[in-house]
């Protein structure tokens, strides 16, 4: 059994920047690919970006590249979500996964694809 924990999450003006964190506990954490997945109100699940368990594989989504950084401490056993140039769009609950696997697979990109979720975290960026 994994456990996720998010934090970071709040309230930011658009253009300004977060950082989230998952602390995880249960698993080797650097055998464990993980992701950050968002869902707005009124919205399905999607995904943000993912790392492999070592972190030299990372990937994002088109709508977030270039301004969100995933990484991770494996000797922290958490995973981190640098969001920059907020917009108000980005604004939803942010979750992070855990695979029960240390490679990302095909399927990174589906939340069906992962085993362990957290509890969620509330980013909100106002314009």
């Amino acid at each position: 059994q994994v456990q996720l924990v998010e934090s970071g999450g709040g309230l930011v003006q658009a253009g300004g920047s977060l950082r989230l964190s998952c602390a995880a506990s249960g698993r080797t954490f650097s055998t464990t690919a993980m992701g950050w997945f968002r869902q707005a109100p009124g919205k399905e699940r999607e995904f943000v970006a993912a790392s492999s368990g070592s972190g030299s594989t990372t990937t994002y989504a088109d709508s977030v590249k270039g301004r969100f950084d995933i990484s991770r401490d494996n000797a922290k056993n958490t995973m981190y979500l640098q969001m920059n140039s907020l917009k108000p769009e980005d604004t939803a609950d942010y979750y992070c996964l855990a695979r029960g696997s240390a490679f990302l697979g095909s399927d990174y990109s589906s939340p069906t694809a992962y085993t362990y979720w957290g509890q969620g975290t509330q980013v909100t960026v106002s314009s």
